[in-house]
């Protein structure tokens, strides 16, 4: 309003009509209508695949119950610090991705690009999934589910009929006998080549299905969140219908009580295992959605004075609480399937693409009705990848409309833009549904979007807001006290307090401080010293140079947040000093914790002028047209 008074104020009249004009052009950011849609959208995103197909292998293959332990540890001290972090960090400045980080620290605005690139992955490869998904889904409605025999064109000698030979002895058995549901998945859906030197063909099938996965994705994010809002009320509630449907019909199959104790049975031993830590610390980032911008983007669309600290415990507990029943859901059905065989629940236990397009399919055929819960847990996939992915571009386009406002927040400019950006992804995604596209997906999965980049973030982002940000406005202090001071983390509280009303429990600000950064980068080094090459399916190994493209794609992220701080210091004017002050300043027009605002108009009436000016006027001319 002051801006506003201030410019019809201005002697020259003339030259503010044009701006009133330019302003009415301009749209409105946009918010949730209501919590419920901030709530749902975050549900929707963070509550994806993983929960399903991740989770409950992890749970099982690493102590079953004590796996909780380490996984709990993580979720306390990185996962719900990091997630509320984030969602607050989003709400407080209402930017995207990458402008929330320039608002508050301009030296990390290098974290914001980092995240970004590693969601332009994402949008890439995880639609994927969900056109394998779709593929499957039209498959079911048939009398005979095609994966249940070995009487099809695609089919070869070694293909054995499982229901029909289980019981019979091994000996009996070809050397390289594989399982229907196995040459239907890689001789039918992938048409698998020999590596990843013979891409072969485009599936137009698959092509077919990530059209229509793109097509569905387009209309319930092309009106922002207008139409995302309202959309999740159904996409992030189905999954659990399907979910609660599955658990019922799977603790009522015979063999389900073996399957559920085989997930769940304690080995405390498993403790020592440093890689049972790693895996619970991975799982907690994939899970969580965390340092991938999207917290942020959807912590953006909401009212100043949300509640966002009980909104993140709620949902934290929620996406952990899935992931535990979907472990009954899956393992019930796994000990049923081991039963039918005469074979132990180890041998079944799959996860990743494993699980949902092998071990289910192979277990459904021996159920009655078997059509019936094909389509259900395929449709439950559907829609639980169909949120994150959805979610995940809508994140990606807010943060860039966020950078160019003046270009695209106006009539019809974000359709433009998410149509372009679905154009290209999916022009993209074509490489990844040729015969030979799933080397490249596990490229994708295994690096570009790697635990180790999303940690390499997460180090940073504790860092920032812990301890550099809003450490200038004592012009007293020198450098070094704001690196050794921590009183980032006290400043971000004050501004939460300001939001919300309260300051949120003492110790997530300790995790910021201490025990994030410690746990993050413990994990971090751990896994590039235990790092092994992909293989695909545990036997094809890549060859150099595709070794060589995955370690690209997981650089081009990291590399972000150093490359930027150094192109941003060598553009600020000014000594080292000077500059590296400017430089952690935050941007003048955030909202003022009531507190500061006293002490803040005394330093004004003395004659000092926020440092960070300068540095944000050269950020804004590198992205405003």
């Amino acid at each position: 309003m002051t801006r506003a008074a201030a410019k019809e104020g201005e002697p020259n009249g003339a030259t503010a009509v044009p701006e009133e004009i330019k302003k009415e052009e301009m749209e409105e950011r946009g918010q949730w209508s209501s919590k419920m849609e901030f709530v749902l959208s975050v549900a929707g995103e963070i509550i994806g695949l993983g929960n399903v197909w991740r989770f409950p292998y992890l749970c099982y293959k690493n102590g079953g119950g004590a796996f909780l332990i380490p996984y709990l540890i993580f979720l306390f001290t990185c996962g719900i610090p990091l997630f509320f972090l984030e969602t607050a960090l989003g709400q407080y400045t209402s930017q995207g991705g990458v402008t929330a980080w320039r608002k508050i620290c301009p030296i990390f605005e290098g974290i914001g690009y980092a995240s970004q690139v590693i969601e332009c992955y994402l949008n890439i490869y995880y639609i994927i999934i969900l056109s394998w998904a779709l593929f499957y889904l039209f498959s079911s409605f048939t009398t005979v589910l095609p994966w249940a025999s070995c009487n099809n064109p695609w089919n070869s000698d070694l293909c054995v009929d499982i229901l029909n030979s289980s019981r019979l002895d091994n000996r009996t058995l070809p050397a390289n006998a594989t399982s229907p549901m196995i040459e239907f998945w890689e001789k039918r859906v992938l048409g698998l080549t020999d590596g990843i030197h013979k891409l072969g063909t485009v599936r137009w099938e698959l092509a077919l299905c990530l059209l229509l996965a793109w097509i569905i994705c387009y209309f319930c994010i092309w009106k922002g969140v207008k139409s995302t809002g309202k959309v999740v009320y159904f996409t992030a509630t189905f999954p659990y219908v399907m979910l609660i449907i599955l658990l019922v019909r799977g603790v009522t199959l015979p063999g389900a009580t073996e399957g559920i104790i085989f997930y769940l049975k304690p080995d405390i031993s498993r403790l020592a295992d440093p890689q049972v830590w790693m895996d619970a610390g991975t799982q907690i980032f994939f899970s969580y959605a965390i340092c991938q911008g999207c917290l942020t983007a959807l912590g953006s669309y909401n009212k100043y004075t949300n509640n966002c600290y009980r909104d993140c415990i709620m949902l934290c507990f929620l996406n952990s609480a899935t992931s535990f029943i979907a472990g009954f859901a899956i393992f019930s059905v796994l000990g049923f399937m081991a039963r039918e065989q005469a074979v132990p629940i180890a041998e079944v236990a799959e996860s990743g693409p494993g699980l949902a397009f092998i071990a289910y399919p192979m277990a459904v055929t021996m159920m009655p009705v078997s059509q019936l819960w094909s389509c259900l847990f395929f449709l439950m996939l559907i829609f639980l990848g169909l949120d994150s992915q959805f979610v995940c571009v809508e994140s990606m386009v807010t943060a860039v409309i966020d950078m160019f406002p003046g270009v695209f927040r106006k009539k019809g400019r974000r359709e433009l833009l998410i149509l372009a950006v679905a154009v290209i992804c999916y022009l993209l995604g074509l490489l990844l549904v040729t015969e030979g596209g799933m080397y490249i997906f596990q490229l994708f999965d295994y690096y570009a979007a790697s635990g180790t980049c999303l940690l390499f973030l997460a180090i940073f982002e504790v860092i920032c807001v812990g301890w550099v940000y809003g450490n200038n406005n004592d012009l007293t202090s020198d450098f070094v006290s704001v690196l050794t001071g921590g009183q980032g983390a006290n400043r971000f509280y004050d501004n939460i307090e300001d939001m919300i009303g309260f300051r949120p429990w003492p110790l997530i600000k300790i995790c910021w401080l201490v025990f994030t950064p410690g746990l993050c980068l413990a994990v971090f080094l751990f896994s590039l010293i235990k790092y092994t090459p992909l293989k695909y399916n545990n036997s094809y190994v890549y060859p150099p140079w595709g070794y060589v493209v995955g370690w690209l794609m997981a650089l081009s992220s990291m590399v972000c947040i150093p490359l930027y701080a150094i192109f941003i210091l060598l553009k600020t004017k000014g000594s080292l000093k000077q500059r590296l002050t400017q430089l952690i300043s935050p941007a003048e027009d955030l909202p003022q914790p009531k507190k500061h605002m006293a002490g803040l108009s005394e330093l004004k009436r003395k004659g000092w002028s926020p440092p960070a000016q300068e540095v944000l006027s050269i950020t804004e001319r590198e992205t405003h047209f």
